[in-house]
């Protein structure tokens, strides 16, 4: 599959690499100020432990995890394959931030507001909108009374409504959106699904995107990277689609677990030793391409230094 060359950096690799920079948090609080419907400023990103879960967790997903002056914790996560446990493991997502970020023995009152924010490239199925929005409500099972706070605890917790306490959940489903609007969140979905920012764009972050996402801004090395990145992701889309074709006659669940172990580990292993000997042909070092790549610097040098062999005498 060859990608259209567009002329802004797609959203996930602005994720892994960008928008982790202090110096473009503008980019990410327009995004989420334009969704959430309230004025968002981030304080920092921080490190998120997700993507070392599972060995292909780099590719089938991005994350990025910030934090706002009130200690609100926004988890921002793209993914491009279908998973049909993909709620249970929204769920997982937040509920970990909510243990993660409370200190042993403080009190409950201390943990933190977190969002879920997930921005989906597949097909939900029985999906007619783009944008969907989950949260907790207590409801009474006789007369659906919504349950509330009392006033103290209002004022303790500085929020008027018991959902506000518990973890919210966005799903963006962006695949396939083409419907450009003045509405800033249609523009920001437009972005994400297409990489391209019209120049009537006036959605908050969407100016910022414009100057600090442009391909023209990328080094020779992140150029390299970027494309080897997406050739990357397309290896792993066909290797799934493969391993659903296989399945068809072999047995849908023999056939998806033998090729996510390994048709996946396979096409991806190729994909890598292609990546590390072109950049190395255009003058990066082992340490570049390490960092560019995120493939261990041990891998890179082992690549280079087999490609590097001189061939057996006979």
């Amino acid at each position: 599959m060859v990608r259209k060359r567009r002329t802004y950096i797609s959203f996930d690799w602005a994720l892994k690499r960008l928008l982790r920079d202090k110096a473009n948090f503008d980019v990410l609080e327009g995004f989420l100020s334009t969704l959430l419907n309230q004025t968002i400023t981030i304080n920092t990103v921080l490190e998120s432990e997700s993507n070392r879960d599972h060995e292909n967790s780099k590719q089938n997903r991005v994350d990025l995890l910030a934090t706002n002056e009130h200690g609100e914790l926004f988890l921002i996560e793209v993914q491009g394959e279908n998973e049909y446990a993909y709620f249970q493991r929204m769920l997982f997502g937040a509920s970990r931030l909510v243990t993660e970020y409370i200190e042993k023995g403080d009190n409950y009152e201390n943990i933190k507001k977190v969002y879920s924010i997930n921005i989906v490239y597949f097909a939900l199925r029985q999906a007619g909108d783009v944008v969907y929005h989950g949260k907790t409500e207590f409801r009474g099972i006789h007369n659906n009374e919504l349950l509330q706070l009392s006033p103290f605890q209002r004022q303790q917790f500085n929020v008027n409504e018991i959902h506000e306490l518990y973890p919210e959940y966005y799903i963006l489903k962006v695949n396939d959106f083409d419907h450009w609007s003045k509405t800033p969140l249609d523009q920001w979905l437009y972005f994400l699904a297409n990489s391209e920012i019209p120049d009537d764009a006036d959605a908050p972050g969407l100016q910022a995107a414009r100057r600090k996402l442009d391909f023209s801004r990328m080094s020779r090395e992140e150029s390299l990277a970027y494309d080897f990145y997406w050739m990357d992701r397309h290896s792993i889309s066909n290797q799934i689609f493969t391993a659903r074709g296989e399945g068809k006659m072999e047995g849908i669940a023999e056939g998806i677990a033998k090729g996510r172990a390994e048709g996946i580990a396979e096409g991806r292993a190729e994909i890598q030793h292609e990546m590390v000997l072109n950049m190395a042909h255009n003058g990066l070092t082992p340490q570049q391409i390490a960092q560019f790549t995120d493939i261990p610097l041990d891998e890179v040098n082992q690549i280079i230094a087999a490609n590097q062999q001189p061939p057996a005498a006979h």
